[in-house]
């Protein structure tokens, strides 16, 4: 009777673990390959990664091209850059603009999903990528066959990766069809249009955009992840890849790098946009950083090149009349970590025709005790972390009168 007990509680033990795990997804074991846009098609370095991730020489990989505004083109120039770097490519004919072909049916082939499940990895074009949720989605929000096949093969240990709209697709919330981005800090963001569902494969907690410094995109990250809860943000700019490893470590390769926003002690008020002790990180080619236990690791070339606070090279004021141009939020935050300045000062103004062209904003950067610095041993290339950034209205008094 006792043994028959046991092995009664044994086998509910068994059938309870049975149930959790087949409640619980299983945690990816994949990598994740993201690219801030405009990746050349002589960048190595991330097209390798990408080829090794997969499983090397002769991987297979999935072309996406679903965000194209040409499908076909976008797709063969895919797989012959794919091939040219080793990999044995292969195009997926999923998307709205594929001539000739019901996305709705190819989306839901059981033998293209198996194709894409056996792969050792996929990659996903620039584009609208509202173009990709709505061919990898049934109208209901589920998940297509293909979709799925993406997930398996990513949670077996795939790589996904994706460039601009593919990189955007990354986060479970991405932007849609956002205003410019003053506007979007001037007027806010709306639900419908503006912000949409992601694919959510980086996780639940982490915010992804691209494009960033070209384009000065850090600052419409702000709004878009207070109003939906994000903590933790990662920006990506052009020609320039994240690699998100299983246990969640980012290394960055390619040109330029990445901006990690750190809203973990950010504060807000009602009215007009506002935020306080935000926390930017400018991470350079060949940086780290680990999503769970929240440590930076400098590229080799800036291990022995922490900025000594004491020996500053910038003496001078730091300001800028625009902050959001191209990498000048990440030119400032250098000269601030090896300056005497406590501060560096940046504004975004508007053009007098410009959406309530009396509405500014001042971006305070401020040096704080946690606040550190490297500068690589082989260019002048800085890597900085944790820099406190306010953000506050300002009146821009019209007209702008001639100093005399």
């Amino acid at each position: 009777m006792l043994q028959f007990l046991v092995r009664a509680w044994l086998a509910l033990v068994l059938m309870a673990s049975i149930i959790s795990l087949a409640a619980e997804p299983r945690q990816p074991r994949g990598s994740l390959v993201i690219i801030g846009g405009a990746l050349r098609a002589d960048n190595a370095a991330v097209w390798e990664r990408m080829v090794q991730l997969a499983g090397g020489k002769g991987a297979r990989i999935a072309v996406f091209a679903s965000a194209s505004a040409n499908p076909e083109r976008a797709g063969r120039f895919l797989v012959e850059r794919f091939n040219h770097y080793g990999a044995k490519a292969f195009f997926v004919p999923v998307a709205v603009r594929l001539s000739n072909t019901d996305y709705t049916i190819a989306a839901e082939d059981p033998a293209l999903a198996a194709a894409v499940r056996s792969a050792g990895g996929a990659y996903f074009a620039g584009g609208d990528q509202g173009r990709i949720t709505r061919a990898l989605r049934r109208p209901d929000g589920s998940n297509t066959r293909v979709l799925d096949a993406l997930w398996e093969m990513y949670r077996r240990g795939g790589m996904i990766a994706g460039s601009s709209a593919g990189a955007a697709i990354m986060s479970s919330t991405m932007f849609g069809y956002p205003k410019p981005v003053l506007a979007t800090l001037k007027l806010g963001l709306g639900d419908e249009d503006e912000i949409a569902p992601g694919l959510g494969f980086i996780g639940e907690d982490v915010f992804v955009d691209q494009h960033l410094l070209v384009r000065g995109r850090f600052a419409r990250m702000l709004p878009a992840m207070l109003k939906k809860g994000y903590k933790i943000g990662l920006g990506i700019d052009e020609n320039t890849a994240m690699v998100v490893g299983p246990d969640r470590d980012v290394e960055v390769i390619g040109y330029r790098g990445a901006l990690l926003v750190d809203l973990t002690e950010a504060r807000t008020n009602d009215g007009v946009f506002n935020v306080t002790n935000a926390r930017l990180s400018y991470l350079d080619n060949g940086d780290r950083f680990n999503l769970v236990s929240r440590v930076f690791t400098p590229a080799l070339d800036k291990a022995d090149g922490k900025v000594d606070p004491g020996k500053p090279y910038y003496r001078e004021p730091l300001f800028s009349a625009d902050i959001l141009g191209n990498s000048t939020v990440v030119d400032l935050m250098a000269k601030l970590i090896d300056s005497d300045q406590p501060e560096a000062i940046g504004l975004s103004l508007d053009s007098p025709n410009g959406v309530q062209p009396d509405l500014g904003f001042e971006f305070k950067l401020t040096r704080t005790n946690d606040s550190v610095g490297y500068m690589s041993s082989l260019s002048e290339a800085y890597s900085v972390y944790n820099v406190r950034l306010d953000i506050r209205p300002i009146v821009v008094q019209r007209p702008l009168y001639q100093y005399k």
